[in-house]
């Protein structure tokens, strides 16, 4: 179809739970719509969606995927969104820049919960959004319990669009509810009017009633008309549905089977006619600006090409794009559709456009663009990570190019974290779940030439004393030939509170230890205190420099140095070291039906529970607040998602140091060789 008969345009967002059909729902929207001639299948890994190596490894999205498309003179750009909850942070990114979102799920009462945290996030950045009930040759439970167990885990009111006609297992057509025609579905072709099937009849007016109902609360007009039994015109029910969704009020439902193209058609009329225009979702994001004709376009996501050419994809809110733009300072190399992987160069883009720009060095997904000063717009916030590996290059060599293959990496999934750990010196990859980290590490071998070896993090234990030791002596004399070495200290020794660190003084009398040499003694404390008796860095503790004596000629800082560690290496293992662990503070939050079992989880793994209430903004869902030792914290957001269908997750933070109970001790200290501790 010629662009020039192009009179609209629509940026839609396929999302749902792993292995709900989204990629499936997005070949068969790219099938029906003529923009592809045949259909991929994520089993044969050909679809336009998840073409990643990554992706098609894993069989499941590990990133957003754009595809565009004409329908009925609309261009259409659908965003199809990874399920998995460890990307979640690809999709928040992704969702503020379309106009709708296509929310797929399957007709299982047992996963649906795992669509609250979507359905939340929606509605937080009132997102409008309809629901496309997938896979209905598999349905396990009856249409109205479906819709019922789908207004369970939605704070806006569901409404069906459309009521599926079923002939046992088998979805064979569908009720339009507006309408109240019924249709026939056929394979490979649109569905045909067919009469009322009258065994529906009572369903579906129970489900129209409870549609009108809901539109009605939005409407006092259609209200009227439904207190005094007039049926209400076609056009006003359509118009309510369009308002409705636009301010996300409503989320309309529709049934189908993607793999067949069965509701396909019915949805793509549905957002042809009821989606906001991306003018309507220009107008709702820049709603505190002035109107403008100024270049503004915001990130919603970065690749890295295989050719190694970065791409930035950008939502246009207004003004326009233009072959060789300035943005933010930075020459962007050409504007392009997206088909997958696959690249179609075009001179420009308007307002409201999805389009991938070329070469924007240091833009990070998030980033405004424009040709002035940026205005601010709402950006999503930055999940926490949750798990870590220990990374280092399989070839040593490689080391040097590590930096600059992460910091790409970051700027691909903003959700990874990595930091050169201070205690352990480790390289740490953080992010969101073990298949996360993986996926990240495939990524640093295909693209950048980088495999790397793993293992668990080191925990940074630390030890402490308990006990104070007197007058600690040590001598350091060495004579080897013209000038020797002479330093001779006595150090008081004793313990700290928790979490004051390091303390050093002197009460030196009458130039024993003459004021030179003192940093030397400092020196010599501070270095001992770096590897204690356990194997660990030593905190908490105060050391007083007391009394020594010098030699004229043989002294020097070195000397003292020398002294003050072997005065150390003898007074710390008389003062009782004991072995400390980093404790972190966590707030979990779980759906209300799993706090129990949380709870459990926890206290299995020697947290300590604080509290838990119900989440305020979250209705059946509690936030439990706990100390965590951080050895038990490794794996716990696997076994915390396991329990929860996925949707459980924590927020952390290093909250202090505790005595490690003293069997765990015993373990820790005897394998303390593989800890990375050595002197």
């Amino acid at each position: 179809m010629s662009e020039k008969v192009i009179s609209g345009s629509r940026n839609v967002a396929i999302v749902g739970p792993y292995l709900s059909g989204k990629t499936t729902l997005l070949e068969s929207l790219l099938f029906v719509t003529g923009a592809i001639s045949r259909k991929g299948s994520v089993k044969d890994g050909n679809t336009i969606g998840d073409s990643a190596g990554e992706a098609r490894d894993r069989r499941m999205s590990v990133e957003v995927s754009a595809a565009s498309t004409e329908y009925n003179n609309t261009r259409f750009t659908f965003i199809d969104c990874p399920g998995s909850v460890e990307f979640a942070q690809e999709t928040y990114n992704a969702l503020i820049g379309v106009d709708a979102a296509i929310v797929v799920c399957e007709p299982i009462r047992d996963r649906v919960l795992t669509l609250a945290p979507l359905f939340k996030f929606l509605d937080d950045w009132e997102i409008p959004h309809l629901v496309f009930v997938n896979k209905m040759d598999r349905a396990n439970i009856h249409v109205l319990e479906t819709l019922h167990a789908l207004k369970a885990v939605s704070s806006r009111p569901l409404v069906a669009h459309q009521y599926p006609i079923m002939q046992g297992e088998q979805l064979t057509g569908f009720i339009d509810m507006v309408s109240e025609q019924a249709y026939q579905y056929h394979p490979g072709a649109p569905a045909d009017p067919i009469p009322f099937p009258e065994h529906l009849k009572a369903e579906e007016h129970t489900a129209r009633a409870e549609m009108l109902e809901a539109l009605a609360n939005f409407d006092d007009h259609l209200l009227e008309e439904l207190l005094e039994d007039i049926e209400p015109p076609q056009e006003e029910i359509l118009s309510d549905l369009k308002m409705e969704l636009g301010a996300d009020l409503v989320v309309p439902v529709f049934f189908g089977v993607a793999e067949q193209d069965y509701g396909v058609r019915p949805l793509l009329e549905a957002l042809l006619r009821e989606a906001p225009e991306p003018e309507s979702t220009a107008q709702r994001r820049l709603k505190d600006s002035k109107a403008s004709n100024t270049p503004l376009a915001q990130v919603l996501k970065t690749y890295y090409t295989p050719q190694g050419g970065k791409l930035s994809l950008v939502r246009v809110w207004q003004g326009k794009l233009t072959d060789g733009i300035v943005l933010n300072g930075v020459r962007a190399g050409g504007i392009y559709r997206l088909m997958g992987q696959q690249q179609h160069s075009v001179n420009e883009a308007g307002v409201g456009e999805i389009v991938a720009l070329s070469r924007l060095e240091g833009v990070k997904t998030g980033d405004i663009l424009s040709t002035e000063k940026p205005i601010a717009l709402p950006k999503v916030e930055q999940l926490e990570p949750v798990y870590a590996l220990a990374i280092t290059p399989e070839k040593r060599n490689d080391e040097v190019k590590l930096s600059a293959a992460i910091t790409k990496l970051l700027e691909e999934d903003p959700s990874l974290a990595w930091e050169q750990h201070g205690d352990t010196h480790e390289v740490i990859l953080w992010g969101q779940g073990e298949i996360h980290l993986q996926v990240a590490l495939d990524r640093l071998r295909r693209k950048y030439n980088l495999p790397m070896s793993t293992h668990l993090p080191q925990v940074p234990y630390k030890e402490t004393i308990r006990k104070t030791v007197n007058s600690v002596h040590g001598r350091y004399k060495h004579q080897s030939g013209g000038h020797g070495q002479f330093g001779d200290v006595f150090l008081d020794i004793k313990p700290l509170p928790r979490g004051e660190g390091f303390n050093f003084k002197e009460t030196i009398v009458g130039g024993v230890v003459p004021r030179q040499y003192i940093p030397g003694v400092e020196m010599g404390v501070r270095e001992f205190l770096s590897h204690g008796p356990l194997g660990f860095p030593v905190v908490d503790v105060a050391v007083t420099l007391t009394n020594g004596s010098y030699h004229n000629v043989d002294s020097s800082e070195q000397a003292f140095k020398q002294a003050a560690r072997l005065a150390m290496q003898t007074g710390i293992p008389q003062a009782q070291p004991t072995l400390l662990e980093p404790i972190l503070r966590i707030q979990v939050t779980t759906p209300s039906e799993f706090t129990s079992k949380v709870l459990q989880l926890l206290s299995g793994r020697r947290g300590q529970i604080l509290g838990y209430e119900g989440r305020n903004d979250w209705q059946g869902w509690d936030n439990i607040s706990a100390y965590l030792p951080q050895a038990e914290m490794q794996d716990f957001i696997v076994e915390l998602r396991s329990l929860t269908l996925g949707v459980g997750y924590f927020h952390w933070e290093y909250d202090h140091l505790q005595e490690v109970p003293e069997k765990l001790a015993e373990r820790v200290i005897a394998g303390n060789g593989s800890n990375g501790h050595s002197k």
